[in-house]
């Protein structure tokens, strides 16, 4: 009802709310201690030292304050306006619903010299809060178990809740968030247990993102300002890569679509640095026009965090900021310190202007080959549009789908087998540019590149709009090989770097091609298809349980090597058929941790592509050899 869905993202969503809880006490100066445990028998405690969930008897409900906050929606802790100055509790229904979703739920607080207890299930107490032992301490712990009635899976992942209290330890300079993992299934003999604390913050945040890129100036940039119930604090640094990485957060909330705050950080910016090329001769009165905000960003890391006791948010999901005065506010703060800080340090100020010179003379030369890309296609086509593209008949972008296929034979029975009323085919030519490793006007010049920006339609960068999308389905339909895998990593790249909202609007898709074909007659018009070879095992097995002959002894068992290898019906049946295929939705969770993984596996950092593969060796599903 309030976490968003069922599933996955839904189940996670309950351990945010009550870490938000004791976040809001860390913000408040309360609390600097938070710990969450993974328990063998699947509930998650979540600890804190800050005041305690209020222990009296609410003076209008007539009974304890802390069974009205596990109870009633929107009540919260805070109750009145003077509790926290700000809180990052999503939609301020917390606990409440936390219990609600779940089979039980324990709550401990230390308060008032004394330890107090109470046990809830299916969301009922099962007896009034007890009071306890004494204690000198506070603080309160939350222990719960999800119902497996209501969500999709109740399976928890390490890596997701680990991310995302890594990022809530960066947004709160000297704040120590601990992760254990005590289920016995998932430690398989390692220790699952990380601690986060960050004296530098923002800085900190910044030097993470920026650890296997190669700094463009020595310092990061740090500076914060209060006044009038609002707080910014902005990190930032330039490196030698050429994508943007810019973050915003409200109340330690990750706003994804920017917002106010993000508004005034970029207009600060590009003014400030225009303002000091100038004055410094770099940029000629009369005769060079501004420097861009692209131009100025490119490679620019920077994390804008926001803190006021009145956020507007834009949507449910609070994406966006909306609050006016954060823009007036944060533009003003930048101005400010961006414009001592380029004056006191001359060196490092020279690097960055001359990288955004850089970057606006690729910017031009970009310009000129997009617009020589769009008379190419529009003299090829006639249409505009690329003209290896086959094109679906129907005009409506919701109902039409884009297939993106390696190779020419892959693409004539994609063609073939498609339903050429909504389903379009682009094929293209072997490996894509690696955009991670490209200025943008090397890039626009990539003839496979060009013609996938002119099917999409949505143009790129700051000219990106995602209403001129021709397709609401775009699917990437690779071999199930490491050549194909490798193939979509590019493809994905060019669409984080390039296109992003495409990703963040679930409009990208991975087709999932079966490895096998297992034939039940000699003819092979009886068939079923395998994902994986223990799917293979499992399909055989099922079989010959039911009376079909043991395929194996027969030759009956097809590893397909490549989309090729399939005839037009087989790739409609297994692929391409809404009714039948299995596409994997690409959905971004989190931006920086995308960001750096795509830095690892794309970048020129080697030792770094080389220490993740160690890493994540075990999780190899097929290699080729």
């Amino acid at each position: 009802m309030y976490i968003g869905s069922t599933g996955e993202r839904g189940l996670h969503h309950l351990v945010q709310e009550i870490v938000d809880n004791a976040v809001d006490e860390a913000l408040a100066g309360f609390a600097d201690t938070i710990h969450v445990t993974l328990l063998a028998d699947n509930g998650v405690r979540v600890v804190d030292n800050g005041r305690g969930i209020p222990t009296g008897i609410h003076p209008v409900e007539k009974r304890s304050a802390v069974e009205v906050v596990l109870t009633t929606l929107h009540a919260g802790g805070k109750f009145d306006s003077q509790s926290y100055a700000v809180s990052g509790g999503l939609h301020g229904v917390g606990s409440a619903v936390v219990n609600a979703l779940s089979t039980a739920m324990e709550v401990e607080v230390k308060q008032n010299g004394h330890f107090w207890r109470q046990r809830y299930e299916m969301s009922k107490p099962t007896a009034p809060l007890a009071k306890g032992e004494e204690t000198d301490e506070t603080g309160t712990t939350v222990t719960f178990w999800p119902d497996p009635d209501i969500f999709e899976t109740t399976t928890w992942n390490y890596e997701t809740l680990s991310r995302r209290f890594q990022e809530m330890a960066f947004l709160n300079k000297g704040l120590t968030i601990s992760l254990t993992d005590e289920r016995p299934d998932h430690i398989n003999g390692e220790v699952h247990n990380v601690t986060y604390h960050y004296e530098g913050g923002l800085s900190d945040f910044v030097q993470h993102l920026n650890a296997k890129k190669e700094p463009a100036h020595a310092s990061i940039i740090a500076f914060e300002e209060e006044s009038d119930g609002l707080a910014v604090e902005i990190a930032m640094q330039w490196n030698n890569s050429y994508s943007e990485s810019v973050y915003s957060f409200a109340n330690v909330i990750n706003t994804a679509e920017g917002g106010t705050h993000e508004e005034g950080f970029r207009a600060a910016l590009t003014s400030i640095v225009n303002r000091y090329a100038r004055e410094q001769k770099f940029l000629k009165e009369g005769k060079d026009d501004n420097l861009s905000g692209e131009d100025v960003r490119e490679g620019l890391t920077a994390i804008i965090s926001v803190k006021l006791s009145d956020p507007q948010f834009e949507g449910q999901t609070k994406t966006k900021l909306g609050n006016t005065e954060a823009k007036s506010f944060v533009q003003k703060a930048c101005n400010d310190h961006l414009r001592d800080w380029f004056e006191r340090n001359p060196g490092e100020a020279k690097d960055i202007i001359n990288k955004s010179l850089q970057a606006s003379r690729a910017r031009i030369a970009a310009r000129q080959a997009r617009d020589l890309t769009r008379r190419k296609s529009l003299l090829e086509a006639g249409s505009g549009l690329p003209g290896k593209l086959a094109d679906c008949q129907w005009n409506d972008p919701e109902k039409c789908e884009l297939f993106i296929v390696e190779g020419d034979s892959a693409g004539g029975s994609a063609k073939g087998g498609r339903d050429s009323r909504f389903q379009a085919i682009l094929p293209i030519r072997g490996k894509i540019l690696n955009v991670e490793k490209a200025r943008i006007d090397k890039v626009l010049k990539n003839n496979e590149v060009q013609a996938l920006i002119t099917a999409l339609g949505t143009g790129v960068h700051d000219e990106f709009d995602i209403a001129k999308l021709r397709y609401h389905k775009v699917i990437l339909m690779a071999d199930a090989d490491v050549d194909g895998q490798h193939i979509n990593t590019l493809l994905l790249t060019l669409l984080f770097r390039f296109m992003r909202p495409l990703i963040e609007a679930g409009h990208v898709y991975l087709s999932c091609p079966p490895l096998y074909k297992i034939k039940w007659d000699r003819k092979g018009e009886d068939a079923s298809y395998a994902y994986s070879d223990s799917e293979r095992d499992a399909v055989i097995a099922e079989g010959i349980s039911n009376g079909k002959p043991d395929p194996r002894p027969r030759d009956n068992v097809q590893r397909f090597k490549g989309l090729g290898e399939m005839n037009a019906g087989q790739l409609w049946e297994t692929t391409m058929n809404p009714a039948t295929r299995l596409l994997r939705l690409v959905t971004l969770d989190d931006a920086a941790q995308a960001d750096d993984l795509f830095s690892v596996l794309m970048g020129e950092d080697v030792e770094a592509r080389r220490d993740f593969i160690i890493r994540n060796a075990r999780d190899v599903r097929f290699l080729d050899v």
